[in-house]
């Protein structure tokens, strides 16, 4: 009885208080109010401060209710993606604007070409903050006038260009005056992408949201390495073009500049080049899975307008074999052999096996046909990559047209033999490319190898003419860099994205990637760089973005900048930079739980 009493007690109180909500909602004619708490960040010691507030709205539409804009201004960097060298001055007031009157004084660049090139790179620049404005941003009488001034005439990007910019932002009345000043286009346009990296979007994304910019800015920049590269393989798994377009303007947006293309492999040849049509119709996985010869140009172009250079590798002489198998049949004799051979571990390192014949002149001379037609697209003196890696000896040992060669020619069957052979091979293959350059001024790149041990790479590679990628022995660069070659690092212990997905092998976080510092040699000039590199037997289109990014990021900073600090103090602006790239169209990988990534410094995650 006594529980029976109790629950009629409770259930008259809930009636009573519902009567009286009511007449209170009659008395004042409104329905009822739903309280809410809203987001809320307020910059506090260099840190964005989150905070929840109670409000009547679902979402809190203000300048505060934004963690973009209060990381634009908040820290000494803000939220800058790699940080500035020289100096940075980044004032606490923020400015509305209206991205349709935006404009743009190009007529204090050096030349035409430098103008028409600035027309498409401050098209992108334009196309990346519409990306801002979703569903719609408010239109603002408030003008920003961006004056560009560079003092050399164009040309194409290469490894001595001066990438260095200055940039100011500044109010004058209604307007907002922004100046760019930089000795060359890729100066400029690095300038434009710091100036996207100062331009946040506010406001509900069930309206129309509001842009807004650092209003009082001062940068001067440079970057340490000229070499801030990303491979990606399109051999072992085959990407769409949009694709490879799409890791360009991450690459864009995190001021790396170097697009290395290993196109080719055992598995697949996917160019489809005019010289050599034959290539890949037999290397290709199918009609559909190739590149065009005018897709190539136009990639050449898309990169160039966002200041990064593609260097294409066709892999040599190992790492070659699907795509050269139709020699025999029409009198040209094996280019390539072991093509396919089995069992694979006794000739090569990874099915399908494949090298190509270095004792047949007719290899020489579809390399030049491949070379020509590649050439022919660069840009005047670009660096190649001939691949160059992981020969196997075994395989030309166990080729009975090359052992016999040997032999009549008098070469040993030992290992210094067939590195002489080797040696021959890049020496022949070199000769070939120089005459369709029509100069021997071409850098030539190569990847660490048998042949470029310290001891003996002087016997066989000219430090004049090729450059070493070193992605095994952590001590290889400073000891090649000591005989006075040029080196880029790409270790694969820390650089190489794929690991963590193979056997044996572990993933590097980005924060491995950041921390890595670059040798200490003695001649700072040889190290030109470094880069990522994602190899794709174990990735495709459907998840190469967040193996990728943000990862292939932290090296930015680290090449940009190489600051003397470690990840933990980048963090906060990593994670805006990751965001930055999720709203540009990247499937970025994310890095931290979101709530760490609301509360500053609140959860600093060391693994």
């Amino acid at each position: 009885m006594a529980g029976c009493t109790l629950m009629a007690g409770v259930m008259l109180l809930y009636l009573t208080a519902v009567v009286r909500q009511n007449a209170a909602s009659e008395d004042d004619g409104t329905a009822e109010k739903v309280s809410y708490f809203v987001k809320s960040y307020k910059c506090i010691n260099n840190t964005c401060i989150f905070s929840k507030l109670p409000s009547v709205e679902k979402e809190n539409s203000g300048l505060d209710g934004s963690i973009d804009v209060c990381r634009l201004t908040c820290g000494r960097y803000g939220s800058l993606w790699p940080k500035p060298t020289v100096n940075t001055t980044i004032g606490k007031s923020v400015i509305e604007f209206g991205l349709d009157n935006i404009q743009f004084d190009t007529s204090l660049m050096a030349d035409q070409l430098s103008k028409e090139y600035m027309s498409e790179a401050t098209q992108v620049f334009v196309s990346s903050i519409k990306k801002l404005c979703v569903p719609s941003c408010v239109s603002y009488a408030t003008t920003p006038i961006i004056s560009i001034t560079t003092s050399t005439p164009f040309d194409y990007i290469k490894l001595t260009t001066n990438e260095s910019y200055s940039l100011k932002t500044n109010t004058e009345g209604d307007r907002i005056v922004i100046n760019i000043k930089a000795k060359t286009v890729y100066g400029a346009r690095n300038g434009l992408e710091t100036l996207r990296q100062l331009v946040a979007a506010y406001g509900s994304s069930l309206s129309e949201k509001k842009l807004v910019i650092a209003g009082n800015v001062q940068i001067s920049d440079q970057p340490m390495y000229a070499y801030r590269g990303f491979m990606l393989d399109t051999a072992r798994h085959y990407f769409p073009m949009a694709t490879i377009k799409r890791h360009i303007d991450a690459m864009a947006h995190s001021k790396l500049n170097v697009f290395h293309w290993h196109a080719t492999d055992s598995h697949s040849f996917p160019l489809d080049l005019p010289s050599a049509p034959l290539m890949s119709k037999y290397g290709a996985y199918s009609p559909d899975e190739i590149y065009s010869f005018k897709e190539i140009k136009d990639l050449l172009r898309y990169a160039l307008v966002r200041g990064v250079r593609i260097i294409i590798e066709i892999d040599s002489p190992a790492h070659a074999g699907n795509g050269w198998q139709w020699g025999k049949a029409l009198g040209y004799g094996d280019m390539a052999v072991c093509v396919d051979k089995g069992p694979w571990r006794k000739y090569c390192v990874q099915p399908p096996c494949g090298q190509l014949n270095p004792i047949n002149t007719n290899t020489y001379k579809w390399l030049g046909k491949i070379y020509k037609d590649l050439i022919n697209v660069l840009p005047k003196g670009e660096a190649f990559h001939m691949g160059g890696d992981e020969v196997a000896l075994n395989c030309w040992n166990t080729t009975t047209e090359i052992t016999n060669w040997m032999k009549t020619n008098n070469r040993s069957l030992d290992e210094e033999g067939y590195l002489d052979l080797w040696s021959q091979f890049h020496s022949n293959s070199l000769s070939e490319y120089d005459k369709e350059a029509g100069d021997v001024n071409s850098d030539i790149i190569v990847w660490s190898s048998g042949l470029t041990e310290p001891e003996i790479i002087e016997k066989y590679l000219d430090k004049k003419r090729y450059t070493v990628e070193a992605w095994e022995g952590s001590n290889i660069p400073v000891e090649l860099v000591k005989l006075g070659y040029k080196v880029i690092i790409a270790l694969k212990d820390v650089y190489y994205l794929d690991h963590g997905f193979w056997t044996s092998t572990n993933y590097h976080t980005w924060k491995q990637i950041y921390n890595n510092k670059m040798p200490k040699v003695d001649n700072p000039n040889l190290v030109l760089g470094a880069e990522t590199c994602m190899w794709s037997e174990y990735v495709d289109d459907n998840a190469v973005d967040s193996k990728v990014w943000p990862r292939a990021a932290a090296l930015a900073e680290r090449l940009w900048s190489n600051p003397t600090t470690n990840a933990p103090s980048a963090e906060y602006r990593f994670l805006q930079h990751r965001e930055r790239l999720v709203t540009l169209g990247l499937k970025a990988d994310t890095v931290t739980p979101e709530w760490c990534y609301l509360h500053d410094g609140k959860c600093i995650l060391e693994h």
